[in-house]
């Protein structure tokens, strides 16, 4: 023990460690916690917990200040799975509660110390939705001590699945009231403290966004985890447009009577006397994005006469296989109405959004598919495709969509004006 400049003491031998049955070490040693005291943090295979020396259980749950009964709002663990960064801060002052475990109602004098930050985050306590950030300073007279459980930490966090290291990032400057570019900036610092790797574009015009995911190559888009937008929810469609216009072969639904389109595996175009061969369905569910199942990106499953799967497979290594277990899709609320991201998390939260993306949370999201065939038997070319993640309209709501984009610069109330213009046109929709 050592003796530090307001008369307390702390312990400055290395975190001791314990380890039982071969499970992950215990490990835990002395440190302090800015605004309650010193501490003995403890780390688990699961988290990291922390109790003010020297007191009990039922000592935590209940303090008195200046004769106020008081619930104590220290939190007392944090799992790994809720940690999405730790990082060294300059040596600085680590307060303590003049009363133990007042919960920092009163602050004594602090100390210098050198000091780490574990950057976690917590569920609010008036909306279940949002993640609200949450950080703990802890202090200690040893450097060394300081890195030993940060390097701890990192290396269990390190360990968490699926947390994205290399992400694709696009930005759309006038999604909204032309918000998206303040928005990035709003976020851009968890995912630095989280150390993941980020190449940024800001879009400059539309269709920007689809043009670079329909054009990138195989090889560079395994490189990434994934591909996150800051923008609404066309901005949103736009991009999976991009990415799946050239990589999801899904079959086409049954083909109209009344229309003919090209035959799937030859360029022929079929007479309209000609029998149209439907595309059998497997299931209820085609076509929905489906996935075969867990797959590593630039492997599949393949047998070749002559040659073992790995070896043929390795021949195609820089084929991005879609649907891919190890790309997601994430987007970071800017838009006018954000109903994907409130569909997805329940709040139309940058902040909640940014941080389920760092911890590598994940939800299914249905994806339709629009197919438009060919009208005639003369038409040549395959049917066009087109997929939506959140809507589809036609006739009048695709007319409301359609004129909305030329009054962007109004934001949302756009919407209203162009369904109020395109009433009082009085078209008529064949259906």
């Amino acid at each position: 023990m050592e003796r530090i400049g307001d008369g307390s003491s702390a312990d400055i031998s290395h975190p001791s460690t314990t380890e039982f049955g071969g499970e992950v070490p215990s490990v835990s040693s002395n440190l302090f916690l800015d605004h309650v005291g010193e501490v003995v943090l403890n780390l688990n295979s699961d988290g990291l917990s922390w109790k003010p020396v020297g007191t009990t259980h039922n000592d935590m749950s209940e303090c008195t200040c200046l004769g106020i009964k008081l619930t104590s709002k220290v939190e007392t663990k944090i799992k790994f799975s809720n940690i999405y960064a730790v990082e060294l801060i300059n040596g600085g002052l680590v307060h303590k509660a003049v009363l133990p475990n007042s919960g920092g109602c009163l602050l004594g004098r602090g100390s210098k110390m050198y000091r780490f930050v574990v950057h976690g985050v917590q569920r609010s306590k008036t909306n279940c939705s949002l993640w609200v950030l949450a950080t703990c300073t802890f202090g200690h007279t040893d450097l060394q001590t300081c890195q030993v459980w940060i390097n701890r930490i990192n290396d269990s966090i390190n360990k968490e699945v699926g947390r994205p290291k290399n992400l694709l990032i696009f930005v759309n400057p006038l999604s909204g009231k032309g918000k998206g570019r303040r928005t990035w900036e709003t976020v851009a610092p968890i995912f630095s403290r989280a150390k993941v790797k980020t190449k940024v574009t800001v879009t400059d015009r539309a269709g920007h966004a689809f043009d670079v995911m329909a054009s990138i190559t195989d090889e560079e888009l395994n490189s990434y985890n994934g591909v996150v937008v800051v923008g609404g929810d066309g901005f949103f469609n736009e991009i999976l447009n991009g990415l799946l216009s050239s990589r999801h072969k899904a079959p086409y639904p049954p083909a109209p009577t009344d229309f003919v389109h090209l035959a799937e595996n030859n360029n022929n175009v079929y007479d309209a006397n000609d029998t149209i061969p439907e595309t059998p369905l497997q299931n209820e569910r085609d076509p929905l994005l489906e996935s075969s199942g867990p797959s590593r990106p630039g492997f599949s499953t393949c047998r070749t006469e002559g040659r073992s799967c790995n070896t043929a497979c390795a021949d195609q290594d820089s084929i991005f296989p879609f649907p891919n277990e190890n790309f997601s899709l994430g987007i970071i609320p800017a838009g006018s109405t954000d109903a994907i991201v409130i569909c997805t998390t329940g709040a139309r939260d940058p902040v909640t959004s940014a941080l389920d993306i760092v911890l590598g949370k994940r939800v299914c999201l249905d994806i339709a598919q629009v197919v438009i065939w060919r009208k005639t038997s003369s038409s040549r070319g395959a049917p066009s495709v087109r997929y939506a993640a959140s809507f589809a309209g036609y006739g009048f709501f695709g007319d409301v969509i359609k004129e909305s984009e030329n009054y962007r610069w109004m934001g949302p109330i756009r919407y209203d004006f162009a369904g109020t213009k395109v009433f009082l046109e009085h078209s008529k929709y064949e259906v």
